[in-house]
């Protein structure tokens, strides 16, 4: 398991204003990354090192948005201002957490605006649409070369994360190797007075860290 990356939501002032706030806190400049017709959602990207990055998303008026979790998600996140909505772990075998979980994984794809078709297989949204302390997993259906952290120079680097929630309500739900996930970044769990999730995040950038 690899924390992949970490998801943002726009506010109702859309994609682009959330994207240009974010650029001036944090220095860099995001990436078109493209839609995701199934989810009914497009978002932006900064690529970080260790093979993660920063996404910023939005939802569409599109009819998926109604149905998926991940779409769901974005809409009830921007409809309460905009802010972090999750995390995700990617995986090589997703077999096993399905078993865990107990449900199947489902297909995903983004069309870059290059062209190139990004696909994947995820499952947890559901899970972290009710409850935003846990990751959603990912499998790519990529070579490594097309992953999202490798579509531009990485010079941030995520260092740490402030959590409304509890390690072991992450390692019930799915195991102790997803909070071994997180053991490269400096992580600390908040006892949730409201909604759990993550509160804020921590990059290295050079001209210092910086707090999102």
């Amino acid at each position: 398991m690899h924390l992949d990356h970490v998801t943002f939501a726009a506010g109702p002032d859309g994609l682009a204003a959330a994207t240009a706030r974010l650029e001036e806190q944090l220095g860099a400049q995001f990436v078109d990354g493209g839609v995701h017709p199934r989810f009914g959602t497009r978002n932006m990207i900064l690529p970080l090192t260790n093979r993660q990055y920063l996404e910023v998303v939005e939802v569409l008026e599109h009819p998926a948005a109604e149905k998926a979790a991940f779409g769901q998600a974005v809409r009830e996140r921007t409809d309460a201002g905009g802010g972090w909505l999750g995390w995700c772990i990617s995986v090589d075998d997703i077999a096993e957490v399905e078993r865990r979980i107990g449900r199947h994984a489902v297909p995903g794809n983004r069309r870059r605006p290059d062209g190139f078709n990004l696909e994947w297989v995820q499952i947890g949204t559901s899970s972290m649409r009710a409850d935003p302390q846990l990751p959603y997993v990912t499998k790519w259906l990529i070579e490594d070369s097309e992953h999202p952290s490798q579509i531009g120079p990485a010079e941030l680097e995520l260092t740490a994360l402030d959590i409304a929630g509890s390690p072991q309500r992450l390692a019930d739900w799915l195991g102790e190797t997803a909070v071994d996930t997180l053991e490269q970044i400096d992580v600390n769990w908040i006892a949730p007075n409201a909604l759990p999730g993550i509160l804020s995040a921590t990059f290295a950038t050079p001209h210092g860290p910086v707090r999102v």
